[in-house]
């Protein structure tokens, strides 16, 4: 597996931790762990942006955000799940796939 995309999945997790610790901060300490997290998570998004497409790393990392958030909603702060949000969900992961699909800088073909 390319560094890069380690980096893309450590930035995807961190940013479901921090969007955690938003629900659940109550107290300052709370804050001061969640902000060097927050720092953390955007250092590791741009080192991710050095070696493949930003789009397709902003779209990663928005889509795991919005996905995990669901998921998190509705396993751990007891949100309904409807057909509706499974489809939205659905099609969030299908275009994030399509789009690592189409992103043309693996090939190897050059251009004349």
């Amino acid at each position: 597996m390319n560094k890069a995309w380690i980096y893309v999945f450590l930035t995807s997790f961190l940013e479901l931790v921090w969007i955690y610790g938003f629900n659940v901060a109550s107290t300052w300490w709370h804050w001061a762990i969640l902000v060097p997290i927050i720092i953390l998570d955007f250092l590791i998004l741009s080192k991710a942006c050095e070696s493949l497409p930003t789009g397709t790393v902003y779209a990663i990392f928005a889509a795991a955000g919005t996905v995990g958030t669901a998921l998190m909603d509705i396993y751990l702060f007891d949100e309904v799940f409807t057909i509706e949000k499974g489809f939205f969900i659905g099609l969030l992961v299908i275009g994030v796939i399509a789009l690592n699909l189409t992103d043309d800088t693996n090939k190897k073909e050059v251009v004349k």
